[in-house]
C-alpha cells in the first residue's frame, strides 16, 4: 500500500514539475528592455544608495519644471500623452521609481514611503531643480503627496491624477466587492502571491489593466506588453511583492490638511481602485486645492482623457508653474 502511496506522491511532484516548466514565465533580459523601451531620450542616472534612475527630461532647461510619477507597476511611459503636450512649454521630468520599469529593484530593498520621497529628493538635487511641480497618479499621488508634506518649500504645486496616500475609505457592499483588480489581489493573496515571481501570465496582466480602466482602448496590445515585459525584468517581481507585503501606510488627515501647496486634483468618475470619493476627500481636507472629476473615465485618466485632463491642467499650470528665478 506504501509503495503505491509514494509512487502516487512522486507522480503529483512530476506533474507539478512539468507544469512550473510549461507555465513558467522568465525574467525578461535587462540589455534587451533597455534597447527596446530606454532609447532617445531616454537617461540612466545614478543617486544615492547605488540607485541608477531611467528618466526622461524633456522641454526647455530654462522652463519651469515639472516632475512626473508613474503609478503602482506603471513606468515612465505611461505619461506619454501628457509629456508631448507639454514638452514644448515645460521642461517635463519622468522616471521610473525603484521597484519599476527600466530603473529595476531598489539594491536595499526599501520599497517604503520614506525611501520614495528620498528618491524624488535626490534626483531633484542631482537636476539642479529647487522648486518645480509635481504630479503623480495611484501609488505616484502618495509619493508625490508625502514629498510636500516632507519638503514644503520644494514644491510649487501638486497635481494628484486618482492618487492614493489618503486613508482607506469604507464603502458600501456593492462598490467592495466590484473595486480593485485581480492583478492587485493576486500580488496581495498570502502563498498564491509566491508563485508571481515565476508565473505570470500575460494574460493576467491584460486582465489587471483592463480592469483599471473605463477605456479599454488604453489596454492596447502595445501596452499590455509593455507592463508585462517590464514586470519582468530582473528583479521588478521580487520587489513588487515586497511592496504589497508592507501594510497600507497613509499620511494622516493632519499632514494632509497642513499641505498649503496649490493642489489640482484629477479623478476617475469610475475608478475601481480609488474610489472617487477618496478624491472628494482629499479635496475637502486640503486647504488649497481644486477638484475634477471626469465621468465614464476610470484609474488612469491622463491615459483615459488626455484632452480633458490636459484641458483642465494646462490653465492651472500656467498660473502655479512659474519661471525659476536665477541662481
Amino acid at each position: 500500500m506504501m509503495k503505491w502511496v509514494w509512487r502516487g506522491l512522486i507522480a503529483f511532484l512530476a506533474v507539478l514539475v512539468i507544469a512550473f516548466l510549461i507555465f513558467r514565465t522568465p525574467d525578461t533580459d535587462s540589455a534587451d528592455m533597455r534597447a527596446k523601451y530606454g532609447g532617445q531620450p531616454s537617461q540612466f542616472v545614478q543617486i544615492g544608495d547605488g540607485v541608477t534612475v531611467h528618466l526622461r527630461d524633456e522641454g526647455p532647461r530654462d522652463a519651469p519644471a515639472i516632475i512626473l510619477l508613474h503609478g503602482s507597476n506603471a513606468d515612465l511611459h505611461t505619461w506619454e500623452p501628457w509629456v508631448e503636450a507639454l514638452k514644448g512649454t515645460y521642461r517635463v521630468i519622468r522616471f521610473d521609481q525603484v521597484g519599476h520599469g527600466l530603473t529595476g529593484p531598489d539594491p536595499q530593498h526599501d520599497y517604503s514611503r520614506e525611501n520614495y520621497v528620498e528618491d524624488i529628493l535626490e534626483l531633484a538635487d542631482k537636476l539642479g531643480l529647487q522648486r518645480f511641480i509635481l504630479a503623480g497618479n495611484s501609488m505616484g499621488g502618495k509619493h508625490a503627496l508625502a514629498f510636500a508634506v516632507a519638503h514644503p518649500r520644494r514644491v510649487a504645486g501638486l497635481v494628484l491624477v486618482d492618487g492614493s496616500g489618503g486613508p482607506m475609505l469604507k464603502l458600501n457592499k456593492k462598490e467592495d466587492k466590484d473595486s480593485g483588480n485581480i492583478g492587485f489581489k493576486i500580488a496581495q493573496t498570502p502563498g498564491i502571491n509566491l508563485l508571481v515571481e515565476q508565473i505570470t501570465p500575460r494574460s493576467l496582466i491584460a486582465q489587471s489593466l483592463e480592469q483599471s480602466v473605463s477605456v479599454k482602448s488604453v489596454a492596447s496590445e502595445a501596452a499590455v506588453t509593455r507592463y508585462w515585459e517590464l514586470l519582468r525584468y530582473p528583479g521588478n517581481r521580487r520587489a513588487t511583492l515586497k511592496r504589497f507585503g508592507y501594510p497600507y501606510d497613509p499620511l494622516s488627515e493632519a499632514e494632509i490638511a497642513a499641505v498649503t501647496t496649490p493642489t489640482l486634483i484629477l479623478w476617475g468618475e469610475e475608478d475601481r481602485l480609488i474610489p472617487v470619493e477618496a478624491g472628494r476627500w482629499l479635496d475637502k481636507t486640503m486647504p488649497n486645492s481644486t477638484l475634477v472629476i471626469y465621468p465614464k473615465i476610470g484609474h488612469l485618466p491622463h491615459e483615459e482623457a488626455p484632452a480633458a485632463t490636459l484641458g483642465d491642467l494646462k490653465p492651472w499650470l500656467a498660473e502655479h508653474a512659474r519661471p525659476a528665478k536665477p541662481e
